[in-house]
């Protein structure tokens, strides 16, 4: 792969493809020397959009696939009968090491059913959690899973809680990442059956920072940096979050637009919101990476533009970089080996 880190782009995922994939292809590399981009998809839609930008021609290859793996469709005969989508070419690229990572906005059923089947799970880890980072009070928090595994067994949280350990402290920077459960309470006897079992198995854990259970209400304020969860309830907490961010935005310039005194006062207000509320946008942090993957697979949301595209990217170098996976590898699955 020679100099740069190759990361393959699913240029017909999504709702806004292939447009804004390309663009963010684009504004990737314009932004780094480092970083190549291999678009998948049909070579000739691929091509008639990349007419319209400047960028240098080594940094972007176009790889044909024929099909396309639509939104609705059922992710397991999707894979099984599309051999020649773009999703299924993408991650046929990092199976064979012709490239670092796969980022798609498509089918995310799909998505989860060709990263375990083609790219495979790390060897002794029983599921991988899609692992979204999104916005609180005092920067980002990671939630595992945010809906992969609807359903879970108190071994696999285990593991959720320290994949997302790492990928804290090492793509964010968070030093002894803070640890916590999603509970209906604070007290130890609440919580399911799930939660009941598997909040000892957390305290016994010596490389996490385990601070107890999360109630819903407090995730916003950062009270935690890795929440972990079971994907049915950590699905429900990332839509309700974006749902509600995007509601709260409408409803604020609404108020503000109201009466001309409000208008008024809006022209001095405005700037400063929207720096405010663009720190609380989820596509500002990228996608959200399959963890415990041998290669890396990272989900955007269907309606991803080109700066989530782009800043998924950038997050894919950083995987790379911090060599996440070999520390998956070695401080989990050798503990596994130990017990």
């Amino acid at each position: 792969m020679g100099d740069y880190t190759v990361v393959a782009l699913d240029a017909m995922g999504g709702d806004n493809a292939p447009s804004e994939m390309v663009k963010g292809a684009v504004d990737a590399v314009n932004l780094n020397k480092e970083v190549k981009v291999i678009l998948v998809g049909k070579e000739d839609v691929i091509k008639a959009e990349l007419q319209s930008y400047q960028y240098p021609a080594e940094q972007i290859e176009i790889k044909n696939a024929t099909e396309v793996i639509e939104t609705a469709e059922h992710p397991v005969m999707a894979i099984k009968r599309k051999k020649d989508s773009s999703m299924v070419v993408g991650l046929h690229l990092v199976k064979d090491g012709e490239a670092e990572a796969f980022v798609s906005a498509g089918n995310s059923g799909a998505l989860l059913t060709g990263g375990l089947g083609i790219v495979g799970r790390i060897r002794g880890i029983e599921r991988a959690p899609f692992g979204a980072l999104f916005p609180v009070k005092t920067g980002v928090a990671l939630l595992a899973d945010s809906g992969a595994n609807v359903d879970c067994r108190a071994s696999h949280l285990v593991q959720f809680a320290k994949m997302g350990s790492i990928y804290m402290e090492k793509v964010v920077g968070i030093k002894n990442p803070r640890v916590a459960i999603v509970n209906v309470g604070a007290e130890e006897e609440k919580g399911n059956a799930l939660v009941k079992e598997t909040m000892p198995l957390l305290k016994e854990c010596k490389d996490i920072n385990f601070i107890g259970s999360i109630e819903a209400r407090e995730i916003p304020n950062g009270y935690a940096d890795v929440i972990v969860c079971d994907g049915f309830v950590g699905n429900v907490i990332l839509k309700l979050y974006e749902g509600l961010a995007g509601t709260l935005v409408s409803v604020i310039k609404g108020g503000l637009m109201s009466t001309l005194r409000s208008k008024i006062g809006a022209a001095l207000a405005l700037p400063a919101l929207k720096k405010t509320l663009k720190s609380f946008d989820a596509t500002e942090y990228g996608g959200a990476p399959l963890l415990g993957l041998k290669g890396l697979v990272v989900k955007t949301h269907g309606s991803a533009k080109a700066g989530e595209v782009k800043n998924t990217i950038f997050q894919c170098l950083t995987f790379k970089e911090q060599k996440i996976n070999e520390h998956i590898q070695n401080n989990i699955v050798i503990d596994k080996k130990e017990d």
